[in-house]
């Protein structure tokens, strides 16, 4: 980083003057290791050691002594939460404004490949990007799908069960020097030569010339871009000196192989960050080799300042991909365990609820509710009891996906954070508005215009569009329910004179109370009718980095039905048996109870069938825990 940064940058003066301005408690050793240090390496950080606030520590400190006009620092994280995360804690300093602004760049992974490299490619072939979305990729495939040239592949899928997977899921994969036609997640049930193989490559074919991709395509185009000019790699790793990448443990085999093509043979530092022991990544997407995070060496955070000694030492069992000694530096804690048989599976949630009251501090349980957490969210085929979250929780209906008012939200807010820290109105309203063609694709298909094509004048779909983008700017985050309602109405009104069709409305409810209800797990409720302590159910994989008051962990069968995941991490830490030794089944089970039992500060609740657990209740009232048989009660 050489002439693109101040030499004192990690000074310890100014260290600590910027701890002090922030209100963070005194670093420890490995903190400060990590914080000065400037040279490539990987950083394995325990569950609730400081992470994001060190990392925001960091680029602070970068930021405040940067001098480089041309060259950035690049900050890439896996999810857009934990991007926005980290654009939050930049963005509360004066100086660390200016990692939001070029030459800088703070995004995920996807957004990097996009805008540096599959993006370009595909500009460079004349073509305009209308959307890069799984669901709106979806909906045009099996829209074009109607169409007379595909009446052959088009029996085929009808006549298969769940066959319009072949046709949503046709992805690009750069294989042998060109982009060829496969599934999303392996290769169709016919060759390429065949009549079906020809029109599913010509229906993929005709969508990409429209603008409309998956995900995935970008990640096989980049690739392609970068073979066909070498020269993109030295100008990009010259661009950006220093790169971050966050939640490392999350990135895909074909992510890091990527960033490896840019990144791994040039000067540039690259320090990687994340916790292995929370990788929820499957198994046939593992990295291998030299992309292995953390490397051999790595340097660590072992002290949790989220909970205490008792949680740390549950945690420590369950660590599955490596072993880690969590040290627990944060509230004592209490572990606890309810056994129940199939009569008082209902009771165990209000049984925690009432734990939860009594243990943590009233203040604390208001600000972060108790949470219900499980690995499944629905019954399967199989008889074996209890499955799934729905066992425990009547009436409990998972959510589905993402909808469009989430997606417009973290979009409002994101480009509202961008554009009041000074960035490029231009980029920052063509994001937005890629984002509300993106929402709105289920409705509209490929009828909106790019933000350039928009016309100007306020009398106008396009120039009140341009309006109401602006609004969202400005006032996005701010908005309250009725002023959300009332936007969006208006939205709704022009898109469908822009896209000259009749819209649905139906989805279209981009409010922060239905924001509220997705992610609590689809729970609308009045203050009013709940009590305060009522929790929130959902499942381990949408509470990844979260912190919770009390956590419950409810037994579920794991993804193969044969075994319970509860009952296995309780074995495991009965027995001091190694998790590494465990079927990888069973590893992946105990992998998802780690994420979920390391979320909370004051209460770890597990949930297992008395006739499962109940063997091991004596050794964990040894170890201090708390364990209630409610088919006793």
């Amino acid at each position: 980083m050489t002439g693109t940064s101040l030499p004192d940058a990690f000074a310890t003066h100014k260290v600590e003057a910027m701890v002090k301005l922030l209100g963070l408690d005194p670093l420890d050793a490995e903190q400060w290791d990590f914080l000065q240090s400037e040279t490539t390496q990987d950083l394995q950080a325990a569950p609730g050691s400081g992470k994001t606030t060190l990392i925001g520590l960091k680029l602070a400190l970068m930021a405040d002594a940067w001098t480089s006009a041309t060259c950035g620092v690049c900050v890439l994280s896996h999810t857009n939460t934990a991007k926005n995360e980290i654009a939050d804690r930049v963005a509360s300093l004066a100086a660390g404004r200016s990692l939001l602004r070029y030459p800088h760049f703070i995004g995920t992974i996807q957004s990097f490949v996009h805008t540096f490299l599959a993006l370009p490619a595909v500009r460079a072939k004349g073509v305009e990007v209308r959307s890069v979305d799984d669901a709106a990729f979806e909906t045009a495939a099996i829209r074009l799908l109607q169409h007379p040239n595909y009446s052959t592949l088009r029996n085929y899928v009808e006549r298969q069960r769940d066959g319009t997977g072949i046709v949503s899921g046709a992805t690009f994969t750069y294989k042998d020097g060109e982009l060829v036609v496969t599934g999303a997640t392996r290769e169709p049930p016919f060759r390429a030569e065949t009549t079906s193989g020809k029109q599913l490559s010509s229906l993929k074919w005709t969508l990409a010339r429209r603008g409309v991709f998956r995900y995935q395509d970008m990640y096989a185009i980049a690739k392609q871009y970068l073979a066909e000019h070498p020269g993109i790699v030295p100008a990009v790793s010259a661009r950006f000196p220093f790169v971050l990448l966050d939640e490392m443990q999350d990135t895909s085999a074909t992510q890091h192989e990527l960033l490896d093509l840019v990144f791994a043979s040039s000067p540039t530092v690259v320090q990687r960050v994340g916790d292995t022991n929370q990788g929820i990544y499957s198994d046939a997407d593992a990295v291998s080799g030299s992309a292995l995070f953390p490397l051999s060496g790595a340097a660590e955070l072992p002290v949790s300042r989220r909970f205490g000694p008792q949680i740390a030492a549950v945690a420590s069992r369950l660590a599955v991909r490596r072993p880690q000694q969590i040290h627990g530096a944060g509230p004592h804690g209490q572990v606890a365990v309810l056994l129940f048989d199939e009569t008082t599976a209902t009771d165990v949630v209000p049984t925690f609820e009432r734990m939860a009251a009594v243990i943590v501090p009233e203040d604390i349980l208001l600000r972060r509710p108790p949470r219900v957490l499980g690995a499944r969210q629905g019954r399967g085929g199989s008889q074996a009891y209890p499955q799934s979250i729905s066992c425990y929780v009547p009436g409990y209906t998972p959510p589905g996906r993402p909808t469009a008012h989430r997606a417009l939200i973290d979009a409002a807010r994101a480009a509202g954070t961008q554009w009041r820290s000074g960035a490029d109105s231009h980029e920052v309203s063509t994001e937005l508005w890629n984002a509300l063609r993106a929402s709105f694709a289920p409705l509209t298909g490929e009828a909106l215009p790019a933000l350039g094509r928009l016309e100007r004048s306020a009398v106008t779909p396009g120039g009140r569009v341009r309006i109401l983008l602006r609004e969202l700017l400005v006032h996005g985050a701010a908005f309250d329910e009725a002023g959300w309602g009332m936007l969006t109405e208006q939205l709704t009104v022009q898109m469908k004179l822009l896209a000259d069709r009749p819209l649905k409305t139906v989805g279209l409810e981009f409010t922060p109370a239905a924001e509220a209800a997705a992610a609590t797990g689809g729970f609308p409720r009045s203050s009013a009718a709940v009590p305060a302590m009522r929790s929130v159910p959902g499942t381990i994989q949408s509470a990844k980095g979260e912190t919770h008051a009390a956590t419950l962990i409810l037994e579920c069968l794991e993804k193969n039905g044969k075994k319970f995941d509860v009952t296995e991490a309780l074995r495991i830490v009965a027995e001091e048996s190694d998790p590494q030794r465990e079927l990888k089944s069973v590893q992946a089970a105990v992998q998802l109870v780690f994420v979920g039992a390391t979320r909370p500060t004051h209460l770890l609740v597990l949930a297992a069938h008395r006739d499962r657990g109940k063997r091991y209740a004596e050794v964990m009232i040894d170890a201090g825990w708390d364990v209630r048989d409610l088919t006793e009660h």
